[in-house]
C-alpha cells in the first residue's frame, strides 16, 4: 500500500524515534521505516519531512530523514527485477520538488540534498531530467545570497557526479554541459571576487568591527565564489579533452589562469591582516589561494599546451618561484600554498609534454605532423623555462630548499623529543604533498634530476662548507648543526649523481665515523641522518666499506632513540636486500641483531614501527643461510607479536610474510616450528575468520610452503583440506596457489590422504572444470595428471566427469591414443566401422607429439635429474619426476602399441580388415604410414 501525505506525521514519529535512546522505542522504529522503504510514497513522505517549514528547528529529524532518502535512492531509483522500485510519477514529483527547494538554512542538510540531486541526476541525466541545468540556471537569476550558494552547491555536486561518468556518451554530455554553462559560470567568479575584494578592503579599513559582527552575507558571498571556482575547475578539466592527446588548444585555460593567479596575488595580503580580528575570513582566505592553486595545477597536468602558453606558464612559474625563494615573511607559516606552489614547480620540470619527443611521426588529414605540432610547443615551452630558469636561479632555488626548508624546526625538535616514533614516521613516511619538509625534499630531487652536472657541485660544496661550520666534536644544537643535518639529507636524497662528485669512502672513513663515536644526547640528530645516508649509499658501498658500515647500523640499532633507531632498521633491510649484500661480513653480527630486533620491537608503540621491524627481520630469515640456531628464539617471538597482533591485519600480513619465510630457510626442519605456526595456518584459511578478505592470500601461500617443506603428513595438516573446498567454492582467485596446494597434499599424504579427502579433491575438480576458462582448465590438468599417476584404479571412476575435458596434455592424449589402440584388438565386428576414425586419431597423437614433448618429457629417464644425498629427503619436484616417468605410460611407446594391435586387428578380420583399410582417404593412409614409419 502507498503511503502519501496523510502518513508523513506518521513518519515524523518514526525517524525521531529511530534516533531514540530507548531500544524499545528504536528498535520498532528501525524495523517500520526498514519495512516501509520499497513501499509507494516512502521517498515523497521522507521530503515533505525534510522540506517541513515547522520542523526547520528539528535538524536530527531532518538529517535522518535525508539520510533515509539517499539509501532509498541507491537501492531503489534504478529499476530492479526484485523490486518494482519508485514508479516514474514518484520520480517525476521527487525532481521537481528537489530543485524548488533551494533556501535550506541548515548547511548540513543543504549538503546531503545536493549530493541526493547529484546522485539521481546521475542515473536520470539527460533522457529522465534534461531540464535539471536549465532550471538551476533560471533560478539563479532572481536567487538571493543564500539561495545562490545552495544552487551552487547542487551544481557542483551534480557535475562533479557526471565528470566520473567514462562512457563517450556521458563524456560528449558533459561537454555540451560545459560549453553552455562556462560563460555564465566564469563571469559571476568574476564579479563575486570584486564583491569580496572590495569587502575585505572595508573590513581591513575598520578597527571597531568585533569578530562576531562580521557580515554574514559577505561571508556567504565567499562561499558561493568557492563553489563557484570548483565549479569552473571541473568544467575546464572534464569539459574538454585533454590538449596532450587531441593537439587542440583549450581557450578557457588561458582566459582563467591569469585571472586566478591575479586574485591570489589580491587575497594573499589578507592571510595576514585577518587572522587575529576576522578569524572567518582569515580561514577563507587559507582555503581559497590553496583552492587556487590547485586549480592551476590541475589545469597544468590536464591540459599541459595550453598552460604553456607563455604569458600563462611564464607568470605562474615566476610567482611560485618568487613565492618560495623570497617569501613575505607571512607566507612562512602558510606551509599549505607554499605547498602547492612546490607542487606546481615540481610537475612543471617533470612534465613530459614540456621535453623534446622520441617518437614517430602521426600525420592528420592536413598532412601537417602532429609530432610537428608537439616538437613546436615544446621547444616554445623550453624557450620559456630557460628564460625563466637561468642557471644562477637554479642554483639559488637549490641553495634555498636545502638551507630554509631542509632545516629542522624548534617544533620539530620538539615534537621529536616528545614522540621519537611519531616524529620518524612523519618524517620517513609521510605523503610527500602533505608536509613543507617532504614537498621540498621531492622538488630538490626533481631539480637535481634535470641539472645534475649543475648542481653535483654546488650540493657538494654546500655539504662541505656546512662541515667546515660545524665540526665533529659540536654537540650544540645551533643553527650550524641544523644546516650540517639539512645538507647531510640533501646527499642522502641524490646518492646516485653525486656518488660522481663525492667518495663515499673517505666521508664514511673521515667524519661519519667520527660522528658515529659521539654519544651526545644532541647528536640523535646527525646520527639519524647518517642512518638515512648509509641506507640511501648502500650501491656505492664497496667490499672494503661494507663491513663497518654494516656495524655502524647495528650500533645504531641499539641505540637510545627510537627515531635514531627505526631509521636504522629501515636502512638495515636496504643493505641485506641489496644485490650486493655479503652475508660472510654480516654473519657474525646475526645473533645480537636479531636481540636487538626482538628488544626494539618490544619498546615501540606504533603500528607502523611494529610493521617496519617485522619486515626487517623477515627479510633477515629470507636473505641469511643462519637461521636454525635461533629458531627456538624467533618462535617465541612470532608467538609474541601472534598475540599482540589481534586486529592489526597488517601487522598479521607481515607475520604471515615472516613465518613462510621462516618455513622455507628451516626447510625440513620446519616441525619445529608447527606448534605456533599450524594455529595461526588455521586461523587465516578460516573463511569465516573476521579478517579473511586481509589474511587469506598470504595464508595460502604459507599453506603452500608449509606443504612443500614438511617431510611428512601430521594429522593438524590432513584435516585442513576441507579448508580449501570452502576456499573454492567462495572463488576462483587462488586458483594456482590451491592448485599447489594439492599437489603438495597428493604427494605428501599418499593413500591416508585420498581415503579421507577423495571426495572433496573430486568436488574441486569439478567446480574449477564447470566455472573457470580455459586458462583455468588448463593449469589444474597436472593435478589430474598426478592423480591418475598416483592413484591408477582409484581416481579415474572418482572424477569421471572431470576427464571429459577438450584441453588436454600430450601425456594425457597419449593415454587416449593407447586406449584407443587396444580397442583395436576386440573381437567385434565393429571395431571397423570405426577404424578410420581411431587410426585417425592414433595418427594426429603421434604426430603431433613429437611437436608437444616438452624438454622434460623427452629427457628419456629420471638419471639426468639431481637425485638426493643418501638419507635426506627428496624434494617435491625430485618425487613429481619420480612418479611421472615410473608410470607406465611413459615407459610405453603408442607407434609399437598402434602397430601390433593393427596387425592383431589384420589377423581377426582378414579380408574384411583389407577393405576397411583400402577405403581409408589417400592422405589420412599417408599420415598413418608416416607415424608407424611404414615402407
Amino acid at each position: 500500500m502507498a503511503l502519501s501525505a496523510s502518513d508523513v506525521a506518521a513518519m515524523y514519529s518514526l525517524l525521531s524515534n529511530s534516533m531514540s535512546a530507548d531500544h524499545r522505542l528504536r528498535g520498532p522504529a528501525e524495523d517500520a521505516l526498514a519495512q516501509s522503504e520499497s513501499r509507494p510514497g516512502f521517498c515523497s513522505c521522507l521530503l515533505e519531512v525534510i522540506t517541513a517549514k515547522d520542523l526547520a528547528s528539528q535538524t536530527d529529524v531532518r538529517m535522518m530523514a535525508t539520510v533515509y532518502f539517499k539509501n532509498s535512492v541507491n537501492r531503489y531509483w534504478r529499476h530492479r527485477r526484485d523490486s518494482s522500485g519508485i514508479s516514474n510519477e514518484e520520480k517525476m514529483h521527487l525532481r521537481q520538488k528537489l530543485l524548488m527547494y533551494s533556501r535550506e538554512e541548515n548547511d548540513q542538510i543543504a549538503l546531503m540534498l545536493a549530493v541526493l540531486i547529484s546522485k539521481i541526476a546521475r542515473i536520470d541525466y539527460p533522457k529522465e531530467w534534461p531540464d535539471i541545468f536549465l532550471v538551476l540556471s533560471q533560478q539563479l537569476q532572481s536567487a538571493n545570497v543564500l539561495a545562490s550558494h545552495r544552487i551552487f552547491l547542487i551544481l557542483f555536486r551534480t557535475l562533479k557526479e557526471l565528470s566520473t561518468k567514462r562512457l563517450t556518451s556521458d563524456q560528449r554530455n558533459f561537454a555540451e554541459i560545459s560549453s553552455h554553462f562556462f560563460d555564465y559560470s566564469w563571469r559571476l567568479w568574476q564579479s563575486d571576487v570584486q564583491t569580496i575584494l572590495h569587502g575585505f578592503s572595508s573590513l581591513s579599513r575598520s578597527c571597531n568591527l568585533n569578530a562576531e559582527d562580521q557580515p554574514h552575507e559577505l561571508y556567504l558571498t565567499c562561499e558561493r565564489w568557492l563553489l563557484c571556482s570548483k565549479i569552473v575547475r571541473q568544467l575546464i578539466i572534464s569539459g574538454f579533452q585533454s590538449d596532450s592527446k587531441c593537439f587542440q588548444e583549450v581557450r578557457p585555460v588561458k582566459e582563467v589562469s591569469p585571472v586566478l593567479l591575479s586574485a591570489i596575488q589580491s587575497l594573499l595580503p589578507y592571510y595576514s591582516s585577518f587572522q587575529k580580528q576576522y578569524p572567518k575570513f582569515w580561514d577563507f582566505v587559507k582555503r581559497a589561494c590553496t583552492k587556487l592553486m590547485k586549480i592551476l595545477v590541475a589545469f597544468q597536468g590536464r591540459h599541459p599546451y595550453s598552460f604553456g602558453d607563455k604569458f600563462v606558464l611564464s607568470s605562474v612559474l615566476d610567482f611560485c618561484l618568487n613565492r618560495i625563494t623570497d617569501p613575505e615573511p607571512y607566507l612562512l607559516s602558510f606551509e599549505q600554498f607554499l605547498i602547492q606552489c612546490m607542487v606546481m614547480i615540481k610537475n612543471i620540470l617533470e612534465c613530459k609534454e614540456y621535453k623534446p619527443s622520441l617518437t614517430g611521426r602521426v600525420m592528420d588529414e592536413n598532412g601537417v605532423t602532429l609530432e610537428l605540432m608537439k616538437k613546436n610547443i615544446s621547444s616554445a615551452v623550453g624557450g620559456v623555462l630557460t628564460s625563466l630558469l637561468p642557471t644562477e636561479r637554479i642554483v639559488h632555488l637549490c641553495n634555498v630548499l636545502i638551507s630554509r626548508y631542509f632545516v629542522l624546526t624548534a617544533s620539530d625538535l620538539e615534537e621529536w623529543y616528545r614522540n621519537p616514533e611519531s616524529f620518524h614516521h612523519e618524517q620517513d613516511m609521510v605523503q610527500w604533498t602533505e608536509k613543507l619538509r617532504p614537498c621540498a625534499e621531492a622538488l630538490y630531487i626533481v631539480l637535481f634530476e634535470t641539472n645534475s652536472q649543475l648542481l653535483g657541485p654546488v650540493v657538494v660544496s654546500l655539504l662541505q662548507e656546512s662541515m667546515n661550520n660545524c665540526p665533529t666534536p659540536v654537540t650544540e644544537i645551533t643553527p650550524a648543526l641544523l644546516l650540517k643535518d639539512a645538507a647531510y639529507g640533501a646527499t642522502a636524497y641524490v646518492y646516485y649523481e653525486l656518488s660522481n662528485y663525492l667518495s663515499f669512502k673517505d666521508w664514511f672513513n673521515g667524519a661519519l665515523s667520527l660522528e658515529l663515536s659521539n654519544e651526545h644526547p644532541n647528536l640523535r640528530i646527525i646520527h639519524r641522518k647518517v642512518a638515512v645516508i648509509l641506507g640511501q649509499w648502500v650501491s656505492e658501498i664497496k667490499d672494503d666499506t661494507k663491513r663497518p658500515v654494516y656495524c655502524a647500523l647495528i650500533r645504531l640499532l641499539q641505540g637510545k632513540d627510537l627515531s635514531v633507531r627505526l631509521a636504522a632498521c629501515r636502512s638495515l633491510c636496504l643493505h641485506i636486500e641489496d644485490a650486493n649484500f655479503s652475508e660472510r661480513e654480516f654473519v657474525d653480527l646475526l645473533p645480537i641483531c636479531w636481540d636487538s630486533c626482538f628488544k626494539l620491537f618490544e619498546e615501540v608503540q606504533e603500528f607502523d614501527s611494529k610493521v617496519q621491524i617485522l619486515n626487517l627481520i623477515s627479510i633477515l630469515i629470507g636473505h641469511v643461510s643462519e637461521v636454525i640456531p635461533f629458531a627456538n628464539k624467533l618462535v617465541q617471538f612470532f608467538q609474541k607479536v601472534w598475540e599482540e597482533s589481534s586486529g592489526e591485519s597488517l601487522l598479521q600480513i607481515q607475520l604471515l610474510v615472516a613465518l613462510r619465510n621462516f618455513v622455507v630457510a628451516l626447510g625440513y626442519q620446519s616441525p619445529i616450528c608447527y606448534n605456533i605456526l599450524l594455529p595461526i595456518l588455521e586461523n587465516g584459511i578460516d573463511i569465516n575468520s573476521p579478517d579473511e578478505l586481509n589474511l587469506l592470500e598470504d595464508s595460502m601461500l604459507l599453506w603452500e610452503a608449509t606443504l612443500s617443506h614438511a617431510p611428512s603428513m601430521v594429522p593438524q595438516l590432513l584435516q585442513y583440506f576441507s579448508r580449501l573446498v570452502e576456499i573454492m567454492e567462495r572463488n576462483f582467485d587462488h586458483l594456482q596457489v590451491a592448485v599447489n596446494i594439492i599437489e603438495d597434499y597428493i604427494i605428501l599424504g599418499g593413500n591416508n590422504f585420498l581415503s579421507m579427502h577423495a571426495t572433496n579433491i573430486a568436488k574441486i575438480l569439478d567446480l574449477v572444470i564447470g566455472n573457470v576458462n580455459d586458462k583455468g582448465i588448463l593449469s589444474v590438468l597436472p593435478v589430474v595428471d598426478i592423480l591418475i599417476q598416483c592413484f591408477p584404479m582409484d581416481v579415474p571412476p572418482l572424477i569421471s566427469s572431470t576427464l571429459q575435458v577438450d584441453n588436454v596434455s600430450s601425456i594425457q592424449k597419449k593415454t587416449i591414443g593407447l586406449a584407443l589402440s587396444i580397442i583395436l584388438t576386440l573381437r567385434l565386428p565393429q571395431v571397423l566401422d570405426k577404424l578410420d576414425q581411431i587410426l585417425s586419431v592414433c595418427t594426429s597423437v603421434i604426430l603431433g607429439r613429437n611437436d608437444d614433448l616438452t624438454e622434460e618429457e623427452s629427457s628419456g629417464d629420471i638419471s639426468s635429474s639431481t637425485s638426493p644425498d643418501e638419507g635426506t629427503i627428496p624434494s617435491k619436484e625430485f618425487r613429481k619426476r619420480q612418479i611421472k616417468f615410473s608410470d607406465r605410460i611413459n615407459q610405453l611407446s603408442l607407434e609399437d602399441c598402434v602397430r601390433e594391435n593393427l596387425q592383431t586387428c589384420a589377423a581377426i578380420h582378414g579380408e574384411s580388415f583389407n577393405a576397411a583399410m583400402s577405403s581409408m582417404h589417400p592422405s589420412a593412409f599417408a599420415q598413418l604410414k608416416q607415424a608407424l614409419k611404414m615402407t
